[in-house]
């Protein structure tokens, strides 16, 4: 049986991005700009420790860049209450539910970005 040592985690971003990001308003056309805007994602840490590993834009161990840049940039904080009712997850759980709760935010009006 798979383990349950992920995680998926939802951060506010600034609106600011939608402004100044143009690949994030061209992945959200349905948005309206009355919803804020968010940053799906999921890990193997917990998402407090992800969310703080963003914000410090993290590199692997080969310097390859392991945060995103919108998260980097614009994250005001992370949204537990979009999120906590579903962890921990199995890892293929998590890859599935990251991409669900992301359309699912986007069909509620919200505009997303998520990996």
């Amino acid at each position: 049986m798979a383990k349950k040592n992920h995680s998926i985690y939802v951060v506010e971003l600034d609106k600011k991005v939608w402004t100044e990001r143009a690949k994030f308003r061209q992945a959200n056309p349905q948005y309206r700009g009355i919803m804020c805007c968010l940053y799906v994602g999921m890990t193997s840490h917990t998402p407090k420790e992800r969310y703080a590993k963003h914000k410090a834009g993290a590199r692997s161990k080969k310097g390859h860049k392991i945060s995103s840049s919108y998260v980097e940039k614009y994250g005001i904080y992370l949204r537990p209450s979009m999120y906590n009712q579903y962890n921990p997850l199995t890892k293929a759980d998590a890859i599935r539910l990251e991409r669900d709760l992301a359309n699912s935010l986007k069909k509620r009006g919200y505009a997303v970005w998520w990996n």
